[in-house]
């Protein structure tokens, strides 16, 4: 399981556009079971806390969360946990 923290870039973004873009990536890239959260920072500001599920032996955390902080109005991504699923 991985937790992303993804900000975008002003408090007027539409998150629901970031959750729909992140969404589509995160399971182009054999990610399951994605999860969004809303977490107030300051000002206004709300950063994306989405949670997935990732394949240890196939899945790349670094290159979906370096991919998340492309996404269009998104100004950052950092991974904030992971921890290994068992089951």
């Amino acid at each position: 399981m991985i937790k992303s923290k993804i900000m975008p870039t002003s408090p007027e973004v539409d998150l629901e556009e970031i959750k729909i873009n992140a969404k589509e990536l995160i399971e182009s890239k054999e990610g399951k079971n994605v999860l969004f959260e809303e977490e107030p920072v300051a000002f206004g500001l709300k950063a994306v806390i989405v949670t997935m599920a990732l394949d240890e032996d196939t899945g790349d955390s670094e290159g979906i969360n370096d991919a998340l902080g492309q996404l269009e109005n998104v100004s950052s991504s950092q991974i904030i946990d992971m921890r290994r699923a068992f089951g």
